[in-house]
């Protein structure tokens, strides 16, 4: 039988609405009187029913997260982050995988699930600012990533151009001058184009040359992608002596083709990522990468979709996400 408040107050001595005061956290409640309700809830094995908390909100409890790559190390251990952000405001989180594509970005930040929802937290690749004009639903809806929009939602991102030349100015001042960037993208991937453009201004402004023929596009986020832009890129001849790529999967298959050819990790070719999965903790050679603040996006995502929901939010904004550099074996080489 599931244990209620009415139980907890009778075992604790106290009104229902104390018990229900140190569950919601209510701060008028003194600490004696705190311990002695808790001590009732361990005791009892007491769980809150957050459904029917919710419900009495006219709220669902739900909020949604749409991503456009669940495979993409990134963003699982980004929607890890949030997960655990909504449960300390007792939300659960729903999925969902765009794929990147408009059509399916629109119809998400359309209310395809605005009746089970409160909140959509949108990572958007393909969506166009006139779909979000457009939109007509009242959920509230955060957006991640560098897309810029210019428009009445609040917006959480990394300064791209910044990390990226954070990056390359740590191959430099180790004396790298033959800098690739792998990762280009063609069409709407504006986080490729913002990173690509600090390779070009942080190369410009050490003096050294910007060669297109060091930068290789891909299809995709992954380690056969940054693999086979690797392989094209050596066999025009060339031989650089440091790789940026895009992300740490296309960093990471860099580094075994460089591998298989022979060439060593850093000594021949030092190479940095980004996104600091945990994947590239444990190669046989450690990435280094750019490392965006995934629980702070997270966080800073719910609390604004909770404070949108509450009606105490200020006027839509724009926040930049903290970063940094951590520096690791794939261009530090091991210490000794």
């Amino acid at each position: 039988m599931r244990v209620s408040l009415k139980d907890v107050a009778a075992r604790a001595g106290v009104s229902i609405k104390t018990v229900s005061n140190v569950v919601n956290n209510y701060q008028h409640v003194t600490p004696a009187m705190r311990e002695r309700v808790q001590q009732a809830i361990d005791e009892l094995g007491y769980r809150p029913n957050l459904t029917a908390r919710h419900l009495r909100q006219g709220r669902t409890g739900i909020i949604a997260l749409a991503l456009p790559e669940l495979g993409n190390p990134y963003f699982a251990e980004l929607a890890a982050a949030v997960i655990d952000a909504a449960a300390l405001h007792d939300y659960i989180v729903l999925l969902d995988h765009t794929g990147g594509r408009r059509e399916q970005e629109v119809l998400v930040s359309q209310g395809f699930r605005a009746r089970v929802i409160d909140g959509l937290i949108l990572s958007p690749i393909e969506l166009e600012a006139e779909d979000l004009r457009e939109r007509t639903e009242n959920v509230p809806l955060v957006l991640l990533g560098e897309r810029h929009y210019d428009l009445p939602y609040d917006h959480i991102a990394v300064d791209n151009v910044a990390a990226a030349r954070t990056a390359v100015r740590h191959l430099i001042d180790l004396g790298r001058r033959e800098v690739a960037f792998i990762g280009a993208r063609r069409g709407h991937s504006q986080p490729a184009h913002l990173r690509l453009q600090g390779w070009r201004e942080e190369l410009l402004s050490a003096g050294l040359s910007v060669d297109d023929g060091l930068i290789a596009t891909t299809e995709g986020w992954g380690h056969a992608d940054g693999a086979a832009a690797m392989t094209r890129i050596l066999e025009t001849g060339r031989r650089p002596d440091a790789v940026f790529a895009y992300n740490d999967p296309i960093a990471i298959g860099a580094m075994r083709v460089l591998s298989e050819r022979g060439m060593r990790v850093p000594e021949d070719v030092a190479v940095v990522g980004f996104d600091d999965v945990v994947e590239g903790h444990f190669g046989t050679v450690t990435l280094t990468s750019v490392s965006p603040d995934k629980e702070a996006i997270a966080r800073m995502a719910v609390e604004s979709v909770l404070a949108r929901l509450s009606g105490q939010a200020p006027e839509p904004r724009r926040v930049w996400a903290d970063y940094r550099l951590i520096a690791r074996e794939s261009t530090l080489g091991r210490s000794t």
